[in-house]
């Protein structure tokens, strides 16, 4: 008779996706049981995060949770799990790796940023019995080290229910950075209908706050999309881009945009690993290419419905997260 296999995630809040993981294993016939670890929810914890963030701002380097370390220590004693999946999981103290070497639980960490913007060290990596990651760089040079590695890309999310919400707008969801201020400011004075959505972008005082400054871009923005929203505005907006920037992973949003059934502008032309270019999205090398190819997506409505219906049934065929679980799955054997 076949025993079901108790997994324990490890898993940071991230807008949710832990909930996608969790659907993608329990679809597998896994009992899972997930532990959000920096779960900030309350104002104690919300007051505690900040006080980390400014610290870190004031001295410098990222700062270590110890009650974070803790929660995760005491879950993990009472779960007792045949399995251990950890995701990011870079916050935690010593306790915590040493915990998880005299338990000896089959454990894969799975990594969604590349690893010098984490705070793993040689130590930390070498707990895991593999290390998964959505950048093919790192996977090389861990295997280079001597480590199990794979190379395990980000998903769609097929459990979030939404209605597209039509837009005449080329949107941008996701955080603010220098390369993807200046496309959109470069769109948007060439006179392209766009906006951005997310707290590095609005101009809502909450917003400015949070993110610790003063004034906004002046690029028409909205707050902070929940993901069955974001998922609405990338589905009925004329095109949604993407901009990478200093990442050679794929962002959660590659598989999101076409996944929606939105037409996807990016900026990666390698992205051919994943969908064909010019078939199931469009690539843009400069500015005025996204320029013209959010013209095109806008007016060429016969081509837009090419992009998006096809983006949408490759990501349904390879992407989404239950197909990065059995991944993973192999990397516990």
């Amino acid at each position: 008779m076949s025993t079901t296999r108790r997994l324990l995630i490890i898993s940071p809040a991230f807008h949710g996706y832990w909930r996608a993981i969790e659907r993608a294993f329990a679809s597998l016939g896994y009992a899972v049981r997930t532990h959000v670890y920096d779960d900030h929810r309350g104002l104690r914890a919300k007051v505690a995060m900040k006080e980390r963030e400014l610290s870190s701002r004031l001295h410098g380097g990222p700062q270590l949770d110890p009650a974070m370390t803790q929660r995760a220590c005491t879950t993990l004693a009472e779960a007792d799990p045949d399995l251990l999946l950890l995701v990011k999981a870079d916050g935690f103290g010593p306790a915590w790796w040493e915990l998880l070497e005299q338990r000896r639980t089959p454990t894969v960490l799975w990594l969604y940023d590349e690893l010098r913007r984490t705070r793993h060290t040689p130590a930390t990596l070498s707990v895991p019995r593999a290390v998964a990651s959505y950048s093919p760089l790192d996977v090389a040079e861990l295997a280079a080290q001597g480590r199990r590695a794979a190379y395990v890309p980000l998903a769609f999310d097929t459990g979030i229910r939404f209605v597209p919400q039509p837009s005449a707008e080329v949107a941008f969801v996701g955080a603010r950075y220098p390369a993807r201020d200046s496309l959109l400011a470069t769109m948007h004075q060439a006179q392209v209908p766009i906006r951005t959505y997310g707290r590095d972008w609005s101009p809502h005082v909450v917003d400015r706050l949070r993110t610790w400054r003063v004034g906004s871009p002046g690029i028409p923005a909205g707050r902070e999309l929940t993901r069955e929203h974001a998922y609405a505005v990338m589905a009925g907006a004329p095109a949604t881009l993407n901009i990478h920037g200093d990442q050679d992973g794929f962002t959660m949003r590659t598989f999101e945009a076409c996944g929606v059934g939105g037409v996807q502008l990016i900026d990666r032309a390698d992205v051919g690993e994943h969908y064909e270019p010019g078939v199931e999205l469009a690539v843009f090398a400069s500015a005025q290419e996204a320029i013209e190819l959010a013209t095109r997506a806008r007016t060429d409505r016969t081509w837009a419905h090419g992009l998006r219906e096809r983006g949408r049934a490759r990501t349904l065929a390879e992407h989404t997260f239950e197909h990065r679980a059995r991944a993973l799955e192999a990397l516990w054997a």
